[in-house]
């Protein structure tokens, strides 16, 4: 008889996250041991609980998941839990910190279906492309061969994201200040598809700019609160034509960011040696029907 699936939610906040707990267990994990306030520093024992307590055989019945709203906490959670990790004693891994990598992966999932079902050689641009859920949307696509402006109010903060993306991916992948309506039009200039990831309630991409883009073929807007991030296009919106323009919401995005955190959730239960990082999480949303 094959042990229950635990699901042991590692989140770097004071309390962990309610929505994330709902998604396993509607995933269907069999039992959810939750935990706040996770640091690099006190990760190794609750690590070791989920190790030491099954036979290596049953040890993919096993797995973690690393959330909570700091993303970069997040990230460092991760190093140390892999870094835990040793011969057969390691179990499989999500990190979702912030729904950081399941939004981007539906992003580029949204994108690349706009786009005719390839991104090779397209040019793109994310808004708010030095946030964590930008720099995941603009490392996906770089990764699908598209060419990418990272767009952000500082120029040099978008100049030390494109560095590191290019490094990271080899790809092409430029920067661009995206501070006021004349800079954000010099942007797109020839921009086919474009994905806005700022803050709640910041417009990032005005309706009056977005008209006046004749090379653009699609907009996603990940930002549910208004005002949104691109003007004119609604949150619900899912492959809607506007303007000539096929675009997307945060809540047309949402529905598919939701089946990939599912779908990701049941894969941790598959083997005990998988770290589901973003490129990882695209290509499990690849395969959503």
């Amino acid at each position: 008889m094959s042990k229950p699936s635990v699901l042991v939610q590692l989140d770097t906040d004071a309390q962990p996250s309610v929505f994330d707990g709902f998604v396993a267990v509607d995933a269907g994990a069999d039992h959810l041991f939750r935990h706040a306030g996770v640091t690099p520093q006190n990760v190794r024992d609750l690590v070791y609980g989920a190790l030491f307590t099954r036979g290596p055989a049953d040890l993919h019945r096993s797995a973690l998941f690393i959330g909570g709203s700091d993303v970069a906490a997040g990230e460092a959670v991760l190093e140390a839990v892999k870094a835990t990790f040793f011969g057969p004693f390691r179990v499989s891994v999500l990190f979702d910190a912030n729904g950081s990598n399941t939004t981007a992966a539906a992003a580029v999932l949204a994108a690349l279906e706009g786009a005719g079902g390839s991104l090779n050689d397209i040019p793109a641009a994310v808004l708010g492309g030095t946030g964590p859920v930008g720099q995941r949307v603009a490392r996906l696509l770089l990764r699908l061969g598209a060419r990418v402006t990272v767009g952000s109010r500082s120029l040099e903060k978008a100049e030390a994201v494109a560095a590191s993306l290019r490094e990271r991916t080899g790809g092409h992948c430029s920067a661009a200040a995206t501070s006021d309506p004349a800079s954000v039009s010099k942007a797109l200039e020839g921009i086919a598809v474009v994905v806005a990831a700022g803050a709640a309630k910041a417009v990032l991409l005005p309706e009056t700019v977005r008209r006046s883009l004749p090379a653009l073929k699609v907009a996603i807007d990940l930002n549910a609160v208004p005002p949104l991030g691109i003007e004119g296009v609604a949150a619900n919106d899912k492959k809607v034509e506007r303007d000539g323009v096929l675009t997307w919401g945060a809540l047309g995005v949402g529905g598919t960011k939701m089946k990939i955190h599912k779908k990701a959730i049941q894969e941790l239960f598959t083997s005990n040696d998988k770290v589901l990082d973003a490129e990882e999480v695209l290509e499990l949303g690849r395969t959503l029907g």
